[in-house]
């Protein structure tokens, strides 16, 4: 993987990656050669807008939940889709990620592209051309170890066709999907449903079953107790399988249990480390994804850290950089960033700070200055007076939910404290 990752600093910086200085194209310069010059983010030629990851964010997040999965005997497959970035996919491994969760096949197609060897598929997978692709690389690589979802009988009799017409060698692993209450998302309902989708995994010799999982965060109105309870049937239903020697005979060598996003991950730590002794060892699976880089507003909020602070704390990684470009009244401003460059699917964006075009000196924002409405490429803002904010001064901007921050930049700098640009991260949605 190392190798594959490393070749992303021999792309040339272009016309594709948004914010990047212009002279850097004009010079022929590489992703790599240009990090290397080490720029200052506010000086060395970058345009607004121009959304950044904080180094020091970054790493501090990376670290606290490898530490927090280790402490509490968790295996981690953080949730891949969220950033879409081979080379933080490599630095979660490097903090001890068992592998990296994909929800979609094209995504695991990427991962297997830079060389991802353990894929959890948080999913079903019924297509039969991506079935065919799975097949493929499981006979290909006896070390890539690949597990999906199954939550229906009916799926598991497409997955069975597809793999027979693949004329696939190894069998898939799958995990029986318990759906996060009555009107949670995808998921068998019951335990009798969840026993005829592994009794269809039984007979399809295509398929191998390997344990028990879920998403707790999709359960409406979710609480500490409604998950904990949840959680509890989840790992109970690991027991009963076990019990009635659903993994016997099968070669296995651990039985996976997996549930967990970024909102309730000590509830499954605390669960999790409840489940009884089993026949085989059990992988207690972890698939927070949004922790790498958290956020302002949303998982902010939601955060497990912010129940046991003891535990750590994550820090928001993000900030977009862009420009007063209009000031029109002495209550408004207009900044050239909008919903082409902005998450706002789980609220406005908050304004962090604000950088003097005149001083080129940074000053939190001025208070009562707010992001209220977006347009295609403004964000509007209003503000408390017409001194607050000068056409030209540069506003940063912090955003809630990351999956849909990262799938808008492809290339992001990596900003040290003092403003300087450290590295590029590359994404692929």
């Amino acid at each position: 993987m190392e190798d594959r990752v490393r070749r992303l600093a021999e792309e040339t910086v272009d016309h594709r990656f948004k914010g990047l200085p212009p002279d850097a194209e004009a010079a022929g310069l590489t992703v790599g050669e240009l990090a290397a010059q080490h720029r200052d983010l506010y000086t060395g030629g970058f345009t607004t807008p121009v959304l950044t990851l904080s180094a020091t964010a970054l790493e501090h997040n990376l670290t606290a939940l490898g530490a927090y999965a280790a402490r509490h005997g968790l295996a981690f497959a953080p949730h891949g889709k969220t950033c879409m970035a081979p080379q933080l996919f490599e630095r979660q491994l490097d903090h001890g990620a068992w592998g990296i969760t994909a929800a979609m096949p094209h995504q695991a197609r990427v991962y297997r592209a830079f060389g991802i060897r353990r894929i959890f598929l948080a999913n079903e997978l019924v297509d039969a051309a991506a079935l065919a692709w799975v097949a493929r690389e499981l006979d290909a690589d006896p070390d890539f170890r690949f597990v999906c979802y199954v939550d229906s009988v009916r799926g598991v009799e497409l997955m069975d066709a597809a793999l027979r017409a693949a004329g696939a060698g190894r069998p898939v692993d799958v995990v029986v999907e318990l759906g996060a209450g009555a009107e949670g998302r995808t998921g068998a309902r019951t335990e009798a449903d969840c026993t005829a989708v592994a009794d269809a995994v039984s007979a399809a010799g295509t398929l191998r079953l390997v344990g028990v999982a879920g998403y707790e965060a999709t359960m409406p109105g979710a609480d500490a107790d409604g998950v904990r309870a949840w959680l509890r049937r989840l790992t109970g239903l690991a027991a009963e399988f076990d019990k009635a020697g659903r993994f016997a005979g099968t070669g296995l060598a651990e039985i996976v249990v997996s549930a967990g996003g970024s909102e309730w991950f000590d509830a499954v730590a605390e669960v999790f480390a409840e489940v009884p002794e089993l026949s085989l060892p059990v992988l207690r699976l972890l698939r927070s994804g949004a922790y790498v880089s958290h956020d302002r507003g949303w998982y902010e909020g939601l955060t497990p850290f912010n129940r046991v602070p003891e535990e750590g704390g994550l820090l928001p990684a993000f900030r977009l950089w862009t420009q007063v470009v209009s000031r029109p009244t002495p209550t408004q401003a207009f900044v050239n960033a909008g919903k082409r460059d902005i998450a706002y699917d789980l609220g406005l964006p908050v304004v962090e700070a604000v950088r003097g075009a005149r001083d080129g000196v940074e000053r939190p924002a001025p208070e009562g200055t707010a992001v209220v409405k977006l347009s295609d490429q403004h964000a509007w803002l209003e503000t408390a007076g017409e001194g607050d904010l000068e056409v030209g001064d540069w506003v940063g901007l912090g955003m809630a939910h990351p999956c849909t921050i990262f799938e808008k930049w492809p290339l992001i700098p990596v900003v040290a404290d003092d403003g300087t640009v450290t590295d590029f991260v590359r994404t692929f949605f």
